[in-house]
């Protein structure tokens, strides 16, 4: 608990609603020039450059053309639901990121204030409950337009995102075992008292983690809900104006909120390598950096800088994870329905159990021998290496690719076509036009 008075609490919990989210929202809309311009790189072409420098205002253009588009209602659509269902997508992905810690705590003269919006002890229950309200959103998109690829459209979210959402709560459960606790600030201390960034001893938690937050955002090549060949564009056929721009605000922030809890779980979050001037932690009312041999609390001292290096710390993280989930969209193809689903539950789900149960009996062990520090850490890290080589050249190995077809099935595959044979066009020597 910090040492704010009731009045300066809520004070300064109002602006930090009030610029985390503004933050948010501008970051948002930041992103989207930024992968247009990383595609155009991609693609070697130059992408958005004409509005603003560098086309900086790009964003700004985009935000007036929907706002001033008009909008269109099927006269066939449920009207209600048609209007809520981008309200229900754009909530989860705003909201999620308010127990996301992105700096140390920051002294002032009314008091420490932590750099979190809400430092609730349920931190990771919270992310998984109001991320999985998502696909309500996205499946009443789909339902209440009365269209037919819409509504397939939103059929396929709804069963992707339940199919890894098992995927990504399991490959938490790792992270929990190493920390103990579920309020986010917990786990980033964790991981500067262990000294291990959690991506070490949890390499293959951070894999199995990336994959499931890519299928849980829509992103290629788990962008089945939304893929123009197939659906025209999914859920959101119908939509236009504000109401479609809704629609990829929510899954921006998603991604936002993702690269931040990838950040925060398996890379220390605000914490800077190799420093332990960071390490910052309220304990029974006062700021510590951490306990003697005894078990005695050391205490510590906030500084604006430190909050301002540790809040460029996490910004750097973030902004990384941010990049590869573009990277990948630009690089990779999309993946067939059949692909999705047998890697969620014929491959995530039972290596991910499998990883659990490996991972709690190594703790148990280590914890009844004595062994802790940097020997634990390094252990955790020697078995979790060994099983992420066998997850990717054993496990998976050919399946990713050809889906449900694996090598060693006699499947006959027939054309819908009915193929038919037709004599070959020979050329006529010797004929006129007119013959």
């Amino acid at each position: 608990m910090n040492d704010l008075s009731l009045t300066a609490f809520v004070i300064t919990s109002s602006v930090k609603v009030f610029a985390v989210f503004s933050i948010l929202l501008a970051s948002v809309a930041l992103m989207t020039l930024v992968e247009r311009r990383l595609a155009g790189f991609i693609q070697d072409r130059l992408g958005p450059n004409r509005v603003g420098p560098f086309g900086i205002l790009q964003p700004a253009a985009d935000g007036i053309k929907n706002i001033l588009k008009e909008e269109t209602m099927p006269a066939t659509a449920n009207r209600f639901f048609f209007v809520l269902a981008p309200a229900l997508a754009i909530i989860p992905g705003v909201i999620t990121f308010a127990v996301v810690p992105f700096a140390a705590p920051l002294p002032t003269p009314w008091g420490t204030v932590d750099m979190v919006v809400a430092d609730i002890p349920i931190g990771i229950l919270y992310i998984l409950a109001l991320s999985s309200l998502g696909v309500y959103g996205l499946f009443l998109a789909g339902w209440a337009s009365n269209n037919k690829y819409a509504f397939l459209g939103g059929l396929r979210s709804a069963s992707q995102m339940i199919s890894y959402e098992v995927a990504l709560g399991l490959s938490i459960v790792p992270v929990l075992f190493l920390a103990g606790n579920v309020t986010l600030t917990q786990i980033v201390w964790q991981q500067q008292q262990l000294g291990f960034w959690y991506i070490l001893p949890l390499s293959l938690a951070f894999i199995l983690f990336v994959i499931s937050a890519f299928a849980e955002t829509n992103r290629l090549p788990f962008d089945l809900p939304e893929a123009e060949s197939e659906l025209v564009t999914g859920y959101h056929t119908e939509y236009s104006g504000m109401k479609f721009s809704m629609f990829f605000i929510a899954e921006y922030s998603h991604i936002l909120t993702a690269s931040a809890l990838m950040a925060t779980l398996f890379l220390g979050g605000w914490s800077i390598p190799f420093w332990s001037g960071d390490h910052l932690l309220w304990y029974e009312g006062m700021l510590i950096s951490g306990f003697t041999a005894a078990g005695e609390p050391i205490a510590a001292q906030g500084a604006w800088w430190k909050t301002i290096l540790t809040f460029l710390s996490f910004a750097v993280k973030t902004a990384f994870f941010i990049g590869v989930f573009m990277w990948v969209r630009w690089t990779l193809p999309r993946f067939r329905y059949d692909q999705v689903m047998h890697l969620g539950w014929k491959v995530m789900l039972p290596v991910s159990l499998v990883y659990v149960m490996l991972l709690a009996g190594t703790i148990l062990v280590l914890d009844q021998v004595g062994v802790e520090g940097f020997l634990f850490g390094a252990i955790l890290t020697a078995v979790s290496g060994a099983c992420t080589l066998i997850f990717v050249f054993v496990v998976d190995s050919d399946r990713l690719i050809t889906g449900s077809a694996v090598s060693g099935t006699s499947r006959e595959v027939r054309s819908p076509v009915r193929q038919v044979r037709r004599p070959a066009l020979e050329p006529r020597t010797g004929a006129g036009v007119g013959q």
